[in-house]
């Protein structure tokens, strides 16, 4: 697959856009956070593509692009709207708690998952595998390679998925059996306290714990802290019975506003709210966060109306999309509505390690965790089906995707690994086009 050929002025126009289009009324709103999240997204092609999924999208869908815009190889009325994360690249995985009390390894960061096609999942991925392996020098076959191990360990655990096979058969990335980075990343999570994270961000006055003051934090006026303390009760309604174990946990000690969240959150309101925990212990106290949630960038080019009426807002959106695509999600999971947007909620876990490439540059190694990311990709698409509770993907994923490869064995690879060069070729070329027009102050806005 060849990059499409754009001069650069043309291609700025383009970037610039999408960006009106995904970050206008936002960036609008607060220039100061994008001018942040420019900066950082300026530092290496791999953070620009982090941070421009939307762009990703426009040219995966234009008919000049990098794609038909409807269908393609492996696409049926089925693999074109199961649940998709939507934002997968290599970064995006590391480690959390789940609801039964393990620490699982797998994907992360649900907030721009969607109902689409099963492919875009792994063209996304396999583009950051480029990126991350030009990084890191290796030469085009190794890249190439890379993406093979993940279309493999991909195309056999669907395979192993659809035909039934036990589930200590194709078992969760655990402390039991985990390996090398993955491993790694367990142990430091298993070594995280949730005292140490309350030791972070609260202190003990008269005898009770409340936020610290700075390191972020923004104090809330009475009306402020009015509205967040009702959309909390809100809250409250949307969380499953199992997690209502003990009322007490749900008290409410302090509210504090935030500033500084992530790179794909620049400009959205976002609160923490400190709770009593599971019991009057000081160490056992839970924090959660609730923020408004986002328009994922791949809904903009889906255009079904039975999955846009689905959702209440973008907070149930993301919720709803998480608990079907990870087994066992966080408890504390849950949505609400402030000033008429919709918001996630979820605890800021103490338990939380991303997958951290910066030490992984042996090939044979980059390989292992390759395979692994494909196997991890494979059970969320295979999660999110019609044992997920939701009418909107009514059939068994992996079932359906195992048929849609098993028509062309030999092209599954290949189609990913063509798309990988000429995408992360046209992402490295997009970044230095972007920091020319950040740099030279061409971004509206800024």
């Amino acid at each position: 697959m060849s990059v499409p050929q754009l001069d650069d002025e043309h291609r700025g126009e383009q970037i610039l856009a999408v960006f009106d289009t995904a970050f206008g009324e936002l960036l609008a709103a607060d220039p100061a956070a994008f001018r942040v999240k420019f900066r950082k997204m300026a530092a290496s092609a791999f953070a620009f593509y982090r941070g421009t999924a939307g762009l990703f999208y426009h040219d995966l869908t234009a008919d000049d692009g990098f794609g038909p815009r409807r269908g393609g190889p492996y696409l049926d009325e089925r693999t074109s709207r199961v649940w998709i994360h939507g934002d997968l690249h290599a970064e995006n995985f590391g480690t959390y708690m789940d609801a039964t009390g393990r620490l699982i390894f797998n994907v992360n960061d649900f907030d721009e998952a969607y109902v689409g096609p099963f492919t875009w999942d792994l063209k996304r991925l396999s583009a950051s595998l480029a990126l991350i392996g030009y990084a890191k020098a290796l030469s085009d076959d190794q890249i190439s390679e890379l993406v093979e191990v993940y279309a493999g360990a991909y195309r056999e655990r669907v395979h192993a998925l659809a035909t039934g096979a036990k589930s200590d058969e194709v078992p969760p990335f655990t402390l039991d059996t985990a390996q090398g980075p993955l491993l790694d990343a367990l142990r430091d999570a298993r070594s995280l306290t949730r005292f140490g994270l309350l030791d972070s961000m609260t202190e003990i006055r008269d005898f009770e714990r409340r936020f610290a003051p700075g390191g972020g934090s923004v104090e809330l006026d009475a009306a402020t802290r009015y509205k967040v303390l009702a959309a909390f009760d809100g809250y409250l309604e949307t969380l499953p019975e199992s997690s209502l174990t003990r009322p007490d946990s749900y008290r409410v000690k302090d509210v504090v506003g935030r500033r500084g969240i992530g790179i794909g959150s620049a400009g959205l309101p976002s609160y923490n709210i400190l709770l009593e925990g599971n019991s009057d212990a000081l160490e056992n106290d839970v924090v959660i966060y609730i923020k408004q949630a986002q328009t994922p960038a791949v809904s903009r080019h889906i255009t079904d109306p039975a999955i846009r009426g689905y959702f209440q807002h973008e907070g149930h959106r993301t919720v709803i999309s998480q608990r079907a695509l990870q087994a066992h999600a966080d408890p504390w999971l849950g949505w609400t509505e402030l000033d008429g947007a919709g918001q996630l909620v979820a605890e800021v876990s103490p338990y939380a390690v991303d997958l951290d490439w910066g030490d992984i540059d042996d090939p044979e190694e980059i390989a292992g965790v390759v395979a692994d990311l494909g196997r991890a990709t494979a059970t969320m698409h295979a999660a999110a089906d019609d044992q997920s509770g939701e009418s909107l993907v009514p059939f068994s994923t992996e079932r359906a995707i195992d048929a849609a490869i098993a028509a062309d064995e030999d092209g599954f690879a290949p189609l990913l690994v063509d798309f990988a060069h000429a995408y992360g070729a046209r992402a490295r070329a997009d970044h230095q086009i972007f920091v020319d027009l950040f740099r030279n102050g061409r971004i509206p806005g800024l």
